[in-house]
């Protein structure tokens, strides 16, 4: 795939995130890509986007999606048989991770055909892959999405996340990225007990991206707030306010719970 033009692509819909996440990915993309690529985001609202990045409309469905506590199932809507003017292999990517070095190995490594996700850490055991980065030939997931149309909130139910869906299901099987390409910030780059209170959370150089699942983002690792919404504190004022009681989870969580700012994400997670 050398001499091919990257293909990105993202998603956007609601008002979750705006045109600055969609910005702050390109200018990340830009500057760790080497040219020709395209920006593609799929979304419902494009006003604010920059020049260099191209919309197009979400990818429209013949039925309803779920309304689910878990998995982030609108992301479906890729799985269709067209993706605007785009085909062969594309790179998907979260709105909120963070670019930590070069995006070109992502489309050298494996096959064009090949389905390509991050590991999940929290189930090594079942090999879950990860969707806040993957890559895929456009319409080769198509029958996932015809199966997911014939009971969307069964199979949503089922598989709890739309990644476990596509790990288990998609034709031929899926492979991974290597395990340092791909960080879960929260799993694998935090400070575990007590390190966290005296030491920012790591990047190793071998990381090419980070991701950010759950409830921890790119604007709490810099601000240094493990959960959002939780008050900002200096190191002994968390531990003081846990052991007085002052604090949503058990003692031992709250102390675990805490990371200082993170200065990279600061750095690297701009426009």
């Amino acid at each position: 795939m050398d001499n091919a033009i990257k293909q990105f692509i993202c998603i956007n819909w609601g008002t979750k995130y705006g045109a600055d996440y969609v910005n702050r990915l390109y200018g990340m993309v830009a500057r760790n890509t080497t040219p020709p690529f395209t920006f593609t985001c799929f979304t419902d609202n494009s006003e604010g986007f920059r020049d260099e990045v191209s919309a197009a409309p979400l990818p429209e469905l013949d039925f309803q999606l779920p309304v689910t506590r878990k998995g982030i199932w609108p992301k479906s809507r890729l799985w269709s048989e067209h993706l605007a003017d785009l085909s062969g292999s594309v790179l998907f990517l979260d709105l909120d991770l963070v670019v930590t070095g070069s995006l070109d190995d992502f489309f050298d490594y494996g096959d064009p055909d090949d389905v390509i996700l991050a590991r999940n850490p929290s189930n090594p055991l079942e090999k879950l892959g990860q969707t806040s980065v993957y890559r895929f030939p456009v319409g080769k997931l198509l029958p996932l999405l015809e199966r997911f149309s014939k009971a969307p909130l069964e199979i949503a139910e089922t598989y709890k996340y739309e990644q476990r869906y596509v790990t288990r299901n998609a034709p031929g099987g899926v492979k991974f990225w290597p395990k340092s390409w791909v960080l879960h910030f929260r799993q694998q780059c935090r400070r575990s007990f007590p390190f966290n209170y005296f030491k920012a959370s790591k990047l190793p150089s071998s990381c090419k991206l980070a991701i950010f699942p759950g409830d921890l983002n790119p604007m709490d690792a810099i601000e240094g707030r493990y959960h959002a919404g939780d008050p900002l504190r200096a190191p002994m004022a968390h531990i003081k306010a846990g052991f007085r009681g002052d604090r949503q989870r058990s003692l031992l969580a709250h102390l675990r719970h805490y990371i200082l700012p993170t200065p990279w994400v600061e750095s690297l997670w701009r426009e």
